[in-house]
């Protein structure tokens, strides 16, 4: 599996637009995509890390870099305080009873 680890913070008052918008885009059929897990931070309420996986790193890029993707990211963007920081990567180990699922 492949994907990325992003890091952002939304903008005050904007949550829960921005959480309508991701579980509007939890429906979307987009190929190799795996599942999204987002967390919000204990310490401050409008701070995130979203994790992204993917079947490959192929897959991944092609998402990436598709017209459907960067329009999907322009609404996000508007909800946030800032750009996000992205750490994509090759995921080389998962445990836990619902890992290899």
């Amino acid at each position: 599996m492949y994907g990325t680890i992003a890091h952002f913070r939304i903008k005050p008052g904007k949550r829960e637009e921005m959480f309508s918008l991701m579980t509007q885009e939890n429906n979307l059929i987009v190929d190799g995509w795996v599942a999204d897990y987002v967390y919000q931070m204990d310490q401050d309420s409008d701070e995130f890390f979203l994790v992204a996986f993917f079947e490959n790193k192929e897959t991944y890029g092609a998402n990436a870099d598709s017209p459907e993707q960067h329009e999907r990211y322009l609404k996000w963007r508007t909800l946030l305080a800032s750009d996000p920081e992205w750490n994509d990567g090759t995921v080389v180990l998962a445990n836990g009873p619902q890992a290899h699922r």
